[in-house]
């Protein structure tokens, strides 16, 4: 499976750009999975419900299946965070994984860049950052995207990582 990465400071619009592009991939014939990495404490499970009391109780993970999804919560229990490579072990087969966050991973990216942001770039202090898809005209030898453009920043995802069976390439 090939991996890309989506980047950029918190309110760049990552998310929303992933969820544009996304369903462009599906549409035209990929199976894609998404990693993201959370800086802080979260969870998805609800307290008073069952998979939530027997995680509380001691359980180092619990499964949760239904006839429409499956989850599993894994505790750590005060072990190491596992990195991006370990987490995507866990990910079925599919044509590609896109990661939101892991800015330190040495994997190819595409850095989110708003003018609105004032924030800097990651490119060139990142140097995996294989384009920037922002909403200006950036001074970079980096291809630039049109970050309202998921159809093109999709383009750009399947001729880069070679997913040619996608029809996008035409």
């Amino acid at each position: 499976m090939k991996i890309l990465g989506i980047a950029g400071y918190s309110g760049s619009g990552k998310t929303t750009l992933i969820e544009k592009v996304v369903p462009v991939l599906v549409r035209e014939g990929l199976r894609v999975s998404l990693v993201k990495h959370a800086h802080h404490e979260f969870d998805v499970d609800q307290p008073g419900k069952d998979s939530y009391r027997h995680r509380h109780a001691g359980c180092s993970e619990v499964l949760v299946s239904s006839s429409k999804r499956w989850a599993l919560m894994h505790e750590l229990r005060g072990a190491a965070e596992p990195n991006l490579h370990e987490q995507l072990k866990h990910l079925a087969p599919c044509d590609l994984v896109l990661v939101e966050g892991y800015k330190a991973e040495p994997i190819p990216k595409i850095e989110v860049h708003r003018s609105s942001g004032h924030t800097p770039l990651l490119y060139p202090e990142h140097p995996h950052v294989v384009a920037v898809a922002t909403d200006e005209p950036l001074d970079t030898g980096l291809p630039q995207l049109d970050v309202n453009d998921a159809e093109g920043v999709a383009r750009f995802i399947v001729q880069h990582l070679g997913l040619n069976r996608a029809r996008l390439v035409r």
